[in-house]
């Protein structure tokens, strides 16, 4: 009896410690199949949505990430495209859309088309089927990515003017250049106008069927691509250390916000914030009114999204970080531990994130 009890009392902790033994590699297993561990992001206020394994192949890595409306776009360094609906990860195409090797750049979408340049030429694919729709040779050369509206494209050439072609044939039906003849740099198309920025500092809204300057805003060095359209506003990087806010309407300066680093990477415009990448010093929030300094963070590299007074950031070292916008402090962080393909997303609060092997993940904070 004493031995069957002995037996008993040493068989019980020998079962456990067994399971867990057995168990801890299976746990392991389960956790490095997450790009965010699940047992990272308990701590926090997010959820993980869903979780997309792109199928890549041998030396095959993710390039490209882009939102476009309700779809999320993920581009291979082989030039597979896989289109897949936002939220709930469902695959609406996935195609390779040019050979491997062939550099597809600035894609763009309009209503239910995807833009994009492909070597030298200009490709749309339906964002519905993947297919290609219309393709054109650009002879002109291309400094920026290539923007429409219902009517035409704007093609911003080599050659410092910009190309209006007719969308529905792709007749060119006038040009238009900066008075000082400089390089453009960024185009904004929208039906009643369009705005484009140049390498000597101008930013010159036009109408859009006829090269008729509505108005211009000179700045003191080169727009960093691209300019970014607000509600009433215009924002953009320069490359006199400052970040400028203008009206839309005529072009009036509301502020600018001296930053003490040449800028190399346009802002991102949040609801109340406007968030600026600053060389040697990290990622840089303002207040979106009155250009007052919220907070910095260091090693900040892109806003990933934002949930009321709360930003989600992106660093250089592969960490999501919690930044509150009232407070200017930071709350949390999840240190992912490698470098992350990202999009931002200034529609909801949803964070899109992915690694070079595909694992492409979706998370939102708990409500």
């Amino acid at each position: 009896m004493e031995v069957m009890n002995m037996t008993k009392s040493g068989f019980l902790p020998l079962t456990v410690a067994l399971l867990v033994i057995c168990a801890a590699p299976l746990l392991a297993q389960d956790e490095s199949r997450w790009l965010v561990a699940r047992s990272l992001i308990e701590p926090t206020d997010l959820r993980i949505v869903w979780q997309q394994n792109l199928p890549l192949g041998k030396s095959e890595t993710l390039d490209q990430l882009h939102i476009f409306g309700n779809r999320l776009c993920a581009l291979t360094s082989k030039n597979y495209l896989s289109c897949l609906n936002r939220n709930d990860a469902n695959v609406i195409f996935s195609s390779s859309i040019a050979p491997a090797g062939l550099p597809v750049e600035n894609l763009q979408a309009f209503q239910d088309e995807l833009i994009t340049i492909v070597g030298s030429k200009l490709l749309e694919i339906s964002s519905d089927l993947g297919a290609e729709k219309t393709s054109m040779q650009i002879t002109s050369g291309v400094t920026c990515p290539i923007v429409r509206n219902e009517s035409f494209f704007y093609i911003a050439g080599s050659d410092k003017r910009i190309h209006v072609q007719k969308a529905e044939n792709k007749v060119q039906v006038f040009e238009v250049a900066a008075e000082n003849d400089s390089l453009i740099t960024s185009i904004l198309a929208e039906e009643d106008f369009v705005i484009f920025a140049t390498e000597a500092g101008n930013v010159i809204s036009i109408m859009p069927d006829k090269p008729v300057k509505l108005w211009q805003f000179d700045a003191a060095g080169a727009i960093v691509p691209p300019i970014v359209r607000g509600s009433t506003s215009l924002y953009f990087a320069c490359e006199d250390t400052c970040v400028y806010r203008i009206d839309l309407s005529n072009g009036e300066l509301l502020w600018k916000y001296q930053t003490g680093a040449i800028l190399d990477n346009s802002p991102q415009i949040g609801q109340r914030a406007v968030y600026q990448p600053i060389p040697e010093v990290g990622l840089t929030a303002v207040r979106k009114d009155s250009a007052k300094l919220l907070w910095e963070l260091p090693d900040g590299l892109d806003l990933l999204a934002e949930d009321g007074d709360r930003a989600f950031v992106v660093t250089k070292s592969g960490q999501i970080v919690a930044m509150d916008n009232i407070k200017s402090k930071k709350l949390y962080s999840i240190d992912i531990g490698q470098p992350l393909e990202y999009v931002t997303n200034t529609a909801d609060a949803k964070i899109y994130i992915a690694d070079a092997k595909g694992r492409l993940a979706c998370l939102e904070p708990i409500r």
